[in-house]
């Protein structure tokens, strides 16, 4: 497969997906179906899948006992819970995992797809850019041109991530029947347009590999 593709999962962890979780995405769970194709169909293609999660601790900033839901929120993907781990559907296999306390040593391994085709950065932030401080350095080795987004939420952890791509360059496809949003929380549809995203059925993507 083209190593200019990269398949982006954003936050498709138990707590967001699953309606027993702690922050459940209300509807999300209807997500799982095309979550798992779209997982196959990397797996079957050899395409490399950036994972991002949630993985946070008592003391991290967007955590709150009076949550707003906006800027904050009660406790969720706690660091070792199981509401932190991937829904069954884009678990990733045999993954790298990169918090913000990686070494910079095992960076430039990764671009050996054939070793790391998955690999899982932990963030302790919305924003995957400000939530670890290697997630630039990971992008600058791979190199993509084309990444194709999906996971969620739509108005917040996606929409920095797509963000935070596309203003460094990156060509961004969203697979908009693969994410899901928050409510109370302006949708940031026309700011993707603006900053060049395409959104996209996930069925449709194979046209843009």
């Amino acid at each position: 497969m083209n190593e200019d593709i990269l398949f982006w999962n954003v936050d498709t962890q138990i707590d967001f997906i699953e309606p027993t979780g702690k922050l459940y995405v209300k509807g999300a769970e209807k997500l799982k179906p095309i979550l798992k194709k779209i997982t196959l169909f990397a797996a079957e293609n050899q395409i490399r899948v950036i994972n991002t999660c949630d993985f946070h601790f008592i003391n991290s900033r967007e955590l709150s006992a009076h949550p707003d839901f906006k800027n904050s929120f009660p406790p969720h993907c706690m660091a070792g819970t199981p509401g932190a781990e991937f829904i069954p559907e884009t678990k990733p296999v045999l993954p790298v995992i990169v918090d913000w306390t990686a070494q910079m040593a095992i960076l430039p391994y990764l671009a050996n797809k054939e070793q790391f085709r998955n690999i899982v950065i932990r963030k302790d932030a919305f924003d995957v850019f400000e939530g670890n401080p290697y997630t630039q350095r990971i992008l600058n080795l791979l190199r993509p041109k084309r990444i194709f987004v999906y996971g969620v939420t739509t108005n917040v952890c996606v929409d920095k991530a797509v963000c935070g791509l596309a203003k460094l360059g990156f060509k961004v496809f969203v697979l908009e029947d693969a994410i899901k949003e928050l409510p109370k929380i302006p949708l940031p549809f026309k700011h993707w347009k603006e900053l060049g995203v395409k959104l996209i059925d996930a069925g449709k993507a194979k046209k843009y590999l």
